[in-house]
């Protein structure tokens, strides 16, 4: 029974993964929608991030989205809260006020991969959103039945820069703080051998000064690293698509919006094996290493850099993987749920 049931969810988060998307529904009524997104508002986060790209979304099915910061209930028709946790004051207060109006929860990988309390949230939604498949089976089975997948899109680059060709350059894009392992890859290419052309380029805000001192330590003494600091959206698009790697270090995910934009590049990756990251990426990725395991991550590094075969073969992958990332994916699959929550509606 257990195995049976096991397979079931596999094939069912494989069809959730591989499925088209989904198709052209009746015109919906415009509303007024609240995304509430955890603090600050001037943080480039991946909760900001979602959300200026949810609201744009919303925009273009016809409705009136507004992008808060705050715990109040407002007066929206709708409201989508980004991060069960440190989104549900602004949650629990809309829905005492305006119990007959929906709310939907969006899943990140601090909350439900962060072993924290979710249940109030997640009672409270009327549907959950998942950012990948995996992140279901995170779920109880009274909230699994109220969870819709929807993919983080990118938009692909115009053009495709040239990658150098005097050196092998790895991207890495993230804030400095703890739950990204910013420093992982500087650790991975200290021990390099001479003749490695490779070079580590990290774009991301430092969240404390005790990371921005070990950042500029890590420069003084690794050659091949050099932190950029936070670079605008334009210029880290530029930086995943003109390097010939992105790795992905983080301990937890509840998806990856640098993913996402190293799919849409055509930029393949190598990626810690969590959830966050196996969802969109399949569970047989050949570019995976545990989480702060150094050691994997110098030979997969070396391995992308002096095995074309190799390359060629997360690159493979990483095409496979990007019709998961298409805007026209996601939002479809934002007018599907709204169709969704339009059929509630006494």
């Amino acid at each position: 029974m257990l195995g049976h049931a096991r397979a079931h969810r596999a094939a069912h988060i494989s069809q959730l993964r591989h499925a088209r998307p989904p198709g052209p529904v009746v015109r919906l009524p415009h509303m007024r929608v609240d995304l509430v997104a955890p603090p600050p508002a001037d943080l480039p986060s991946g909760n900001n991030a979602t959300a200026r790209r949810w609201a744009a979304i919303l925009r273009e099915l016809g409705h009136r989205p507004r992008l808060r910061w705050d715990d109040a209930p407002g007066d929206a028709d709708l409201l989508i809260a980004l991060h069960a946790v440190k989104t549900r004051r602004a949650l629990l207060a809309f829905r005492r006020a305006h119990p007959d109006r929906p709310a939907v929860v969006a899943l990140t990988g601090t909350d439900i991969y962060g072993r924290r309390n979710l249940a109030p949230a997640l009672d409270a939604a009327t549907f959950i959103v998942a950012l990948q498949p995996r992140a279901l089976t995170a779920l109880s089975r009274a909230h699994r039945v109220k969870a819709r997948v929807i993919f983080q899109s990118a938009e692909p680059p115009r053009a495709l820069p040239a990658k150098p060709s005097r050196e092998f350059r790895v991207a890495v894009v993230g804030h400095l703080r703890a739950v990204k392992d910013p420093l992982r890859t500087a650790l991975a290419v200290r021990e390099l051998p001479e003749d490695s052309r490779i070079v580590v380029r990290h774009a991301g805000r430092a969240l404390s000064e005790s990371f921005a001192r070990r950042a500029r330590a890590e420069m003084d003494r690794n050659p091949r690293y050099r932190w950029l600091g936070e670079l605008t959206p334009g210029r880290v698009r530029r930086l995943i698509a003109s390097s010939h790697l992105v790795a992905i270090t983080s301990l937890a995910e509840g998806s990856c919006n640098v993913l996402s934009e190293a799919l849409a590049a055509h930029t393949p990756v190598v990626a810690t094996r969590i959830p966050g990251l196996m969802g969109t990426l399949g569970a047989h990725y050949p570019g995976y290493f545990r989480p702060r395991d150094t050691r994997k991550l110098t030979r997969l590094l070396r391995r992308a850099e002096g095995d074309a075969a190799f390359y060629r073969q997360l690159a493979a992958a990483c095409r496979r993987a990007t019709p998961l990332v298409d805007p026209r994916r996601e939002r479809a699959a934002w007018r599907a749920l709204l169709a969704e929550l339009a059929a509630r509606r006494p």
